[in-house]
């Protein structure tokens, strides 16, 4: 369990003021100036040490990825983007970080700049975030006011801009490289890497894009060191990190705990216990949709981190635990999932393009009983087509949640073709 002296988003629950007077009374922008003058060498290591892993969904260490930057020519425009398209179901976590911590956001902004060698920042941000893309505005107002941002911001001697640009509410704008195309206005598609952003992105500059909870914990890492952030957690899964815990709970909520809590501990201790009782739980989806879900007995003792969860063929991705009690109709909840992503696809690779519809139709009649039971083999031999046979990890999001459901609830399938 996380100590209360160990969270770093202390007004998760906007209890307190979010804007600049109260955000520095929580300890943000305290000697600013101070992280910067010691060098983007300083930073990036302290980052490394952190073993931060990328809150987006993917978990890449965020060390690593700075440390791909292309070499600074002093001529080529360098940017980071912050991705606050939050789209996938059952994830909620960077909506309050930009409601009631936004200069947590704005302040790392500030930090990963420099770190990376950027004078300019851009956080696109989903479309349906109105009211949060006005806190944040106001954020970026403030800090301009009070010389945080812009030209010498914080007296540090480094010049930074910081925009905030609204999407479209496209799902598929929050793979990096399809969030580029939109930022420069072109329709939102992924491109084929290499080469990767970090050498060839925004504008064809080296750009870095991270998530919103990456670079909102960055201020907190540098002032209490990386080796603090580094001893919570479990081994390769450090620091802390923001659950969604929704669906058949009695309490749902956000919460920031330990990586590598216990997923019957999260919903037990936060989410107040399945509806019904734990013995009532059927299934739990633990890292957003696009992870495959897991039945009660791997529930029972699973971690909540990224090794713990690959070890069970599933995946912590953005920590949405979505929460299904006996009373889910498991078949048709996930051909809804499906229908989700055959929406969402832009339709650039034919294995996503074709497969998702297909899938999704196929699922439908599944839980209709309509079919054979061969239907089943053949479904999940279409998902494999799916999976790694597209640009972006789109494909992989459509087919994983059907291959849960079939690992998993197999019989069920059979009993409504038998019926």
């Amino acid at each position: 369990m996380l100590e209360n002296s160990d969270r770093i988003f202390t007004n998760l629950y906007g209890f307190q003021g979010w804007g600049l007077k109260d955000a520095k009374k929580r300890g943000d922008w305290d000697h600013t100036k101070a992280l910067i003058s010691k060098g983007k060498e300083w930073i990036i290591q302290e980052v490394m040490a952190s073993c931060l892993r990328g809150r987006g969904g993917a978990g890449f260490p965020t060390g690593r990825k700075w440390s791909f930057m292309a070499k600074d020519d002093g001529k080529t425009p360098r940017y980071l983007i912050i991705n606050a398209d939050e789209s996938e179901p059952g994830t909620c976590k960077d909506r309050d970080i930009l409601r009631y911590e936004p200069h947590k956001l704005v302040e790392g902004a500030l930090l990963s700049g420099f770190a990376i060698g950027a004078h300019v920042g851009y956080i696109y941000i989903r479309g349906e975030f109105y009211r949060e893309a006005e806190h944040l505005e106001t954020a970026i107002r403030e800090a301009y006011e009070a010389n945080l941002l812009g030209k010498n911001a914080a007296n540090s001697g480094w010049d930074f801009d910081l925009y905030v640009h609204r999407g479209a509410g496209a799902y598929i704008c929050g793979e990096e490289t399809a969030l580029l195309e939109s930022l420069e206005g072109r329709k939102g598609m992924p491109r084929l890497k290499p080469p990767f952003p970090a050498v060839v992105g925004l504008y064809g500059c080296p750009t870095i894009v991270n998530n919103v909870e990456t670079i909102a914990v960055i201020p907190t890492i540098l002032r209490r060191g990386g080796a603090w952030f580094a001893s919570i957690g479990t081994p390769d899964n450090t620091g802390t990190k923001i659950f969604c815990i929704s669906g058949h709970v009695n309490t749902p909520c956000n919460v920031e705990e330990a990586m590598g809590i216990p997923l019957k501990e999260l919903i037990e201790k936060y989410g107040g216990g399945v509806r019904g009782g734990w013995d009532n739980l059927l299934a739990v989806i633990p890292g957003g949709s696009s992870v495959p879900l897991i039945p009660k007995d791997v529930c029972e003792t699973v971690l909540m981190d990224f090794t713990s969860l690959a070890k069970v063929k599933s995946g912590l991705g953005t920590a949405g635990v979505i929460v299904m009690d006996k009373s889910t109709d498991i078949v048709s909840a996930i051909a809804r999932l499906s229908k989700f992503y055959m929406h969402e696809s832009c339709g650039q690779c034919t294995p996503c393009r074709e497969g998702t519809g297909w899938v999704w139709r196929m699922l439908t009649r599944l839980a209709d009983g309509i079919g054979v039971v061969e239907d089943i083999d053949r479904l999940e031999e279409v998902t494999y087509e799916i999976e790694g046979h597209t640009i972006c990890a789109l494909g992989d999001a459509a087919a994983w949640p059907v291959q849960g459901l079939i690992r998993h609830f197999r019989p069920e399938l059979e009993r409504r073709l038998r019926k």
